[in-house]
């Protein structure tokens, strides 16, 4: 029995060591001619194609399309305008004021993207960061709360928007509890104020469990005699937190801050299928304004919702570049 077991082993790993032989010849030619640089080169080149087809070509693209005028798709049938989206968009008498500018939809998007993420980002890292310190801690079916926290990252955005347009809507699930309180039913979704902050909150319920996981790796890679050292010396719960828990929790802090803010500010799914941008355009953010501009308007203007998604772009890169610098100088310090 065991011989034919080893003879059957045999004959299933000849076929895959035919293989390995076939593509080991031509590797070990190149290395020799290239060196351990050339094989890093063999290597990255499928990584760097696909980044190429799908990030870097699109992104030349969309550059040429900004470039360019009329409600034609197709490239070739678009006219060259030079920068005349660019200066569409930023044509404004007073850039507090939307309704002082040319493209008002654009600035009222800017404006509501950035209050979104201001208050989804603070948000997100407070409420990420108690729940990491939580499940750090040693209490009953931690391993089940951790499932629990993370459920919701392996949802469909728009199945997150469904869930929660249902639950908030006038007929909802909410307005039964409130009911059976003893209170009036409210229009949530209705009320300009009540909307953005539904927008705000589903999309930290929605994600939270990711940045809780990278914070909660963060804490459980930092030695426990530094805890009980500092248990040792008295010293206080909130002291080391700021002394011990939050410079060493640093690299994690930044990674959540940088992907948190990337997230928020290209916002959609959820926000669209919960409010569709009302009441009114209380909850319209620039990717909505891109989407809508680009495909969904009648009056649809490519061009001009390509001028749109580079200068967001552009925005994200700065913001990003200064959160990682700041996040570095105060590692050194």
């Amino acid at each position: 029995m065991t011989a034919f077991a080893t003879r059957l082993g045999a004959a299933v790993a000849a076929p895959f060591a035919l293989l390995a032989r076939a593509i080991d010849l031509p590797l070990r030619g190149w290395q020799r001619l290239t060196g351990m640089g050339g094989m890093a080169a063999v290597f990255l080149a499928p990584n760097l194609a696909i980044f190429g087809v799908f990030v870097l070509i699109p992104l030349a693209l969309n550059f040429a399309y900004s470039m360019t005028g009329g409600t034609d798709i197709l490239l070739p049938d678009r006219p060259f305008v030079g920068a005349d989206q660019y200066a569409r968009l930023l044509d404004c008498a007073d850039y507090s004021r939307a309704v002082t500018c040319r493209e008002d939809a654009f600035w009222t998007a800017a404006r509501n993207t950035a209050v979104f993420v201001v208050f989804q980002v603070s948000l997100m890292v407070a409420v990420s960061m108690i729940t990491a310190l939580i499940l750090n801690r040693k209490i009953a079916g931690r391993g089940f709360f951790r499932a629990v926290f993370f459920f919701p990252v392996l949802l469909s955005p728009v199945v997150v928007g469904l869930i929660w347009r249902w639950i908030l809507q006038r007929q909802g699930l909410l307005n039964l509890i409130v009911v059976n309180l003893g209170f009036d039913p409210q229009v949530w979704l209705n009320d300009r104020l009540y909307a953005f902050a539904a927008a705000v909150g589903v999309s930290t319920w929605a994600h939270m469990g990711f940045y809780t996981l990278i914070l909660l790796a963060g804490l459980q890679a930092i030695p426990r005699d530094l805890y009980e050292a500092a248990e040792m010396d008295g010293t206080k719960p909130g002291r080391v937190f700021r002394r011990i828990t939050l410079p060493l929790l640093g690299p994690n802090l930044a990674v959540v801050l940088v992907l948190a803010l990337i997230r928020s500010v290209q916002i959609f799914d959820e926000a669209y299928v919960l409010t569709g941008g009302g009441p009114g355009t209380s909850t319209l953010f620039l990717t909505q304004y891109i989407y809508e501009t680009g495909f969904a308007s009648l009056l649809r203007n490519p061009g001009l919702a390509a001028a749109a998604s580079i200068l967001m772009a552009g925005v994200l890169v700065v913001l990003t570049l200064a959160q990682l610098a700041l996040s570095r100088r105060a590692e050194r310090r």
